[in-house]
């Protein structure tokens, strides 16, 4: 179905295909021969979502923009792009002809380059760069620009990568020191509180 949100609704070109249980709400453009299958969400909340032609967004795949207090964090995904199910992007960038594989994640900020490879259950972190033509492993995580890997055992390594990067900021907006997770966790439940809370004046435009 499609849905205005802040008084905009979706542009789907005609030969676009929208399943019943898929849900396209917003400032959300999708170019010709699209199709976005059972379960997908693409949710463009205070931002935009720019979709381009012939692009493949399978089953329960979540695409969603951000916007924090301090920064807004569009999704644009090219042409020729297949994303799998239950893969999530959020605020990013994605290039012609990219594949983002079952269950792969890519967060704000991050952008993809054409013909790179997001394989089964890997991370893309926040800004985020992945050249043309690389290869994210499965259940791996990238982190940085240039890109570097990290397998899920390396967790101090990792985290001190997270943290040069700023997700808290790029994410929400959330900045100053951050060795409190709980009071983190607070904030975060609150922006985001205050930014959904418009969904409640959405209003169904079509079940196409």
């Amino acid at each position: 179905m499609r849905i205005k949100h802040r008084n905009v609704s979706p542009k789907v070109d005609e030969s676009t295909l929208i399943t019943p249980t898929a849900v396209v709400v917003g400032n959300v453009t999708v170019g010709s021969r699209s199709r976005i299958m059972y379960g997908a969400v693409v949710n463009s909340e205070g931002s935009k979502v720019n979709i381009g032609e012939c692009t493949i967004i399978c089953e329960n795949a979540v695409i969603r923009a951000v916007s924090s207090p301090s920064s807004e964090h569009p999704v644009e995904i090219g042409d020729n792009v297949f994303i799998g199910p239950h893969a999530t992007l959020l605020g990013c960038k994605v290039a012609d002809k990219a594949y983002i594989a079952t269950g792969a994640t890519v967060l704000q900020g991050a952008a993809i380059h054409s013909g790179a490879v997001i394989t089964v259950g890997a991370l893309v972190h926040s800004n985020t760069v992945i050249p043309e033509g690389f290869f994210v492993p499965p259940y791996t995580v990238a982190i940085g620009n240039p890109v570097k890997l990290f397998s899920p055992n390396e967790r101090e390594a990792m985290g001190q990568a997270i943290k040069e990067i700023g997700f808290a900021k790029t994410a929400f907006g959330i900045e100053g020191k951050l060795n409190d997770s709980a009071s983190v966790y607070k904030q975060t439940t609150e922006i985001r509180s205050k930014e959904f809370v418009v969904h409640m004046d959405d209003k169904i435009v079509d079940w196409r």
